[in-house]
């Protein structure tokens, strides 16, 4: 019988509490409980934090057992992978030196110094197959704290200095090495138990990179890769990769008509053709109505304001060094600044008259165009730009409103994504650091009000939320909505903010009942967060293949030859009566060549008419992805197209 100092109390994640021999790992644990769990542990995440599923507990705690299924599993065995490609580099090119190879969201990379020997992607396969040799031979992942100097020594025989370089930033004493097979690497971990987990491997790219990101230091050669527990799971995965280079939406948006970029305009700055302002309207014009009737007023402020708007903001000393620069007029005293956010102009709004108690809410909308000097290197397509319009709106309420404002703002986040077919989604409560105050505004007391809101409101509305310490605005925390889409990859969309520190930065007041002064609270809420990255995962999930009410073209009129263009014609703008968007083919081309570009360019309905239809007042109907629907009368098919446009 094992003493009672000797057990430790485990606290597993359904609440359930047991007991284990003081030392057990988290393997041990997950063994005690199923073979089968024990079979699929990757790591053991102790109190919070991750480690090695062989790693000892000592004493009392909670404890997670992590699968490929769990976030944190993955990147371990990411992670661990890129040490088994190391190996593979070790013994595949001599005097190969390394410098990180870290986990990232698909997989992980590693650079390397290849010491002048040559790298491409026909040395792909190679590297693979060394990989999986090595995964066959279940060497452990073997952990070994280390002394600094003995650390040191141990790189400077074997001639690396990255990890001489790596070392002078580590303390004696925090210093560990793992070792599976003959490689032996500085690293933290955590690890999975053995290579044995590593069933399948891809080398997915090959590029530059400078050492610690300074263009003054050699350019190592980075490897991109992807690892997992079966080779059916990367056989999908690759096959979900071509699927995004075919919804790519830049690729879509050309073929599309949709938008557009000029190096004359500028990088960052798209040009949105006629088929793709028509979509946009749409968007908006949906967004619009259910403001109203969610008691939103519109409003429109400029493009440009004053320097000392965004100072009293906050924005030009937290952004202003990497934003466009001021813009001179003749007038030396007079600095503007491109608008980075709308929240400074809607400030001022509020105070153009007294506000009472009563006059709030205050619910503002607009669609602003804003702008923000993005590298170049970071630009990609319409998800990332330096000219983008947001779907911006703030609520100025009193103190004892802001939970059940944030709730109704859920309610229309929630409504938006149904409406447009996201099913799949997950809520981030971002929260301050607590480590670094210094990267916020505002007081300890607001802070925790506006938290405790956010996480209120969340709750009670039933929410799947993780929390991230670090990733608050910095005048408030936020909630940020994540969407997974068709290819199951994970997007930021709608975002709803709790601030108490830009009323107070704008000295903003209304006469409470008491007839005293009182400062409101802001919540800024943006449900598509900007238009341009929101249509750009749009046409990414949806193949761009619009819902109904969002295609810019709708219908193709067909005329089978020239005899029938007054017929189609006149069908046309009888549609456009009933608010039915579209275009007559006139192009002398034969009918099967009309039908088949319409679905290339993913019209949704497609009318065909001809002899007969003409003679008897009806179109032949074709709906995109069904085929033929048979012939109908004009009225027939109205109804047929608003019960499927209905939103």
């Amino acid at each position: 019988m094992i003493a009672q100092d000797e057990q430790i109390r485990v606290t597993l994640p359904d609440g359930s509490v047991r007991q284990y021999p003081k030392g057990s790992s988290g393997l041990d644990i997950a063994t005690q409980i199923s073979e089968g769990l024990a079979r699929n542990v990757l790591a053991a995440k102790v109190n919070g934090k991750v480690q090695d599923a062989t790693q000892p507990i000592n004493e009392d705690a909670s404890v997670q057992l992590l699968t490929w299924n769990d976030a944190e599993g993955k990147a371990t065995f990411w992670h661990s992978s890129a040490h088994l490609l190391a190996e593979a580099l070790e013994s595949l090119y001599p005097g190969v030196k390394f410098g990180i190879g870290p986990a990232v969201e698909t997989g992980f990379y590693y650079d390397v110094d290849l010491n002048g020997q040559p790298f491409s992607q026909e040395d792909f396969k190679k590297v693979e197959d060394k990989m999986l040799e090595l995964a066959r031979q279940k060497q452990d992942y073997i952990r070994k704290p280390m002394s600094k100097a003995d650390a040191i020594a141990y790189f400077e025989e074997k001639g690396d200095p990255y990890k001489l370089d790596l070392l002078e930033g580590l303390d004696d004493g925090t210093i560990t090495f793992y070792t599976q097979g003959q490689f032996t690497d500085l690293c933290r971990g955590p690890h999975i138990p053995n290579t044995g987990f590593i069933k399948a491997a891809k080398l997915m790219n090959v590029a530059g990179a400078y050492w610690r990101g300074n263009e003054k230091n050699k350019q190592l050669t980075r490897i991109y890769a992807v690892t997992y527990p079966k080779q059916k799971e990367l056989d999908e995965y690759l096959h979900l990769l071509e699927e995004a280079k075919k919804r790519d939406h830049r690729k879509l948006g050309k073929e599309l008509d949709l938008f557009a970029f000029s190096e004359r305009v500028g990088a960052g700055l798209p040009l949105w053709l006629p088929k793709g302002t028509m979509l946009r309207e749409r968007l908006e014009n949906f967004l619009r109505k259910a403001q109203i009737r969610a008691g939103y007023q519109q409003v429109v402020t400029p493009h440009i304001g004053s320097k000392q708007l965004y100072v009293t903001s906050g924005h030009w000393d937290k952004y202003g060094e990497d934003s466009f620069q001021p813009i001179k007029t003749p007038d030396p005293n007079e600095e503007f600044l491109l608008k980075p956010m709308n929240c400074p102009h809607h400030c001022e709004i509020y105070k153009t008259r007294p506000r009472s108690y009563r006059d709030l809410p205050l619910r503002l909308a607009e669609f602003g165009t804003v702008y923000r000097y993005e590298q170049s290197g970071e630009l990609h397509g319409l998800t990332r730009v330096r000219g983008f319009t947001q779907d911006d709106a703030h609520i100025f309420c009193r103190p004892d409103q802001v939970k059940d404002e944030f709730m109704k703002v859920i309610d229309l986040v929630l409504y938006v994504f149904k409406s447009l077919g996201f099913s799949d989604y997950s809520a981030q409560v971002s929260l301050r650091d607590p480590e670094n105050k210094a990267k916020y505004i505002g007081s300890d007391d607001l802070w925790e009000r506006a938290e405790s809101a956010i996480i209120e409101a969340a709750a009670e509305k039933g929410l799947r939320t993780v929390t991230e310490l670090g990733e608050a605005a910095f005048y408030g925390p936020k909630l940020d909505f994540m969407v997974r889409d068709a290819l199951g990859r994970r997007w930021q969309l709608g975002t709803i903010q709790v601030d108490y520190n830009l009323p107070n930065r704008f000295e903003l007041e209304y006469i409470g009942a008491d007839n005293q002064k009182h400062r409101p609270v802001m919540i800024h809420r943006a449900p598509f967060g900007s238009m341009e990255r929101f249509i750009a995962i749009l046409i990414e999930n949806t193949g761009g293949n619009f819902p109904l009410w969002l295609s810019p073209d709708q219908i193709a009129i067909l005329p089978i030859s020239e005899k029938y263009e007054d017929y189609a014609n006149d069908l046309y703008f009888t549609l456009q009566e009933h608010d039915i968007r579209g275009f007559v083919d006139l192009r002398d081309e034969k009918i099967g060549r009309k039908i088949r570009d319409a679905e290339v360019n993913k019209v949704p309905f497609m009318l065909v008419v001809g002899e007969k239809e003409a003679a008897e007042g009806k179109v032949s109907v074709r709906r995109k992805g069904q085929g033929d629907l048979g012939s109908m009368s004009i009225a027939e098919f109205v109804e047929t197209f608003q019960q499927e446009v209905k939103v």
